[in-house]
């Protein structure tokens, strides 16, 4: 079954998307199996990370903005603003897919994992 997820986030960073897919398996009535999840963008991302400490997911936000600054003139891609290639290089270090299992109907996600999307540039999803 193909569900599609629609998120609306406004600004960079780490969004917990974890009550909607949570939601979307329930809703699927699946009990037992695998939850695939796919963006279909080249400047964001998803991820599971922790979602019980938001200064985890802070210092994650900080790290990525540090390792890949928007302030490098190297850039040549900059046809959409001057996130664009470090979105792209930002995606590429991190995943656009996920698996997660399925059990008892629900997300077998550890005690303190969510799933995040990653936004990651200004222009994402």
């Amino acid at each position: 079954m193909i569900v599609k997820l629609e998120v609306q986030a406004r600004h960079q960073g780490l969004h917990d998307i974890s009550s909607d897919v949570a939601a979307a398996v329930e809703a699927a009535n699946l009990t037992e199996g695998l939850c695939t999840l796919f963006i279909q963008h080249t400047s964001a991302s998803l991820l599971v990370q922790e979602n019980y400490d938001v200064t985890a997911r802070q210092d994650l936000e900080l790290w990525l903005n540090r390792l890949v600054s928007e302030e490098d003139a190297l850039y040549t891609h900059t046809l959409e603003g001057p996130d664009d290639m470090p979105a792209h290089i930002k995606a590429a270090l991190t995943a656009v897919s996920l698996s997660i299992p399925v059990v008892d109907g629900r997300l077998a996600l550890g005690a303190w994992q969510g799933v995040f999307l990653c936004l990651i540039g200004l222009y994402s999803v």
